[in-house]
């Protein structure tokens, strides 16, 4: 059985920890059902300095979750549609997450996992889990059973065109090679 990552695997800088949760897996259990999907794409977002990050605006009720304790899920609704999921990082009221943007189907996933809408979708997240703990027995993030070796690419993130300097920044890490990223 899979166990959840400790707080501490959270708990430390943004970019470490994005590099970090590839190849882990993501796990919601729903009605006796797991589903398992293992990470292979992510963002970082780094504060309130960053200009791409919803934490920039500074904290409101929506970005809370952002500037609480580390290992916690951050998740929205973007254009009203599509759901995307963050997980919060280093420490309280730093206001960073990683975002994840794409997986690789493990257990029970069905659809495409390609992008953050489509990843929530497939793993039933939406708001209802905004502010859960990722150490919880039904919604975390567990090592990966084997460790695997991978090259990491790092990228410009996608759709920040807005943020100036900072969307040019290579904070958009994903495993080389693998089929189901959103995007090379």
């Amino acid at each position: 059985m899979v166990q959840p990552l400790p707080r501490t695997f959270y708990d430390r800088d943004t970019i470490v920890v994005a590099r970090a949760l590839l190849g882990q897996y993501l796990v919601h259990v729903t009605h006796s059902t797991a589903r398992i999907g293992r990470i292979v794409e992510v963002e970082a977002y780094r504060g309130p300095q960053d200009r791409a990050s919803h934490s920039s605006r500074g904290l409101t009720r929506r970005t809370k979750v952002m500037f609480g304790p580390p290992g916690f899920a951050y998740v929205y609704l973007i254009y009203g549609v599509h759901h995307c999921m963050n997980v919060v990082t280093e420490g309280a009221g730093r206001g960073a997450a990683v975002l994840l943007r794409a997986l690789e189907p493990v257990q029970n996933v069905g659809g495409r996992t390609f992008g953050p809408g489509l990843l929530c979708r497939a793993m039933d997240i939406d708001l209802r889990l905004n502010a859960q703990d990722l150490l919880s027995d039904h919604f975390f993030i567990a090592a990966a059973p084997r460790i695997e070796r991978f090259v990491i690419v790092k990228r410009p993130r996608v759709g920040v065109d807005y943020a100036g300097a900072w969307a040019k920044r290579q904070l958009r890490f994903y495993i080389r090679g693998n089929p189901f990223i959103s995007r090379p």
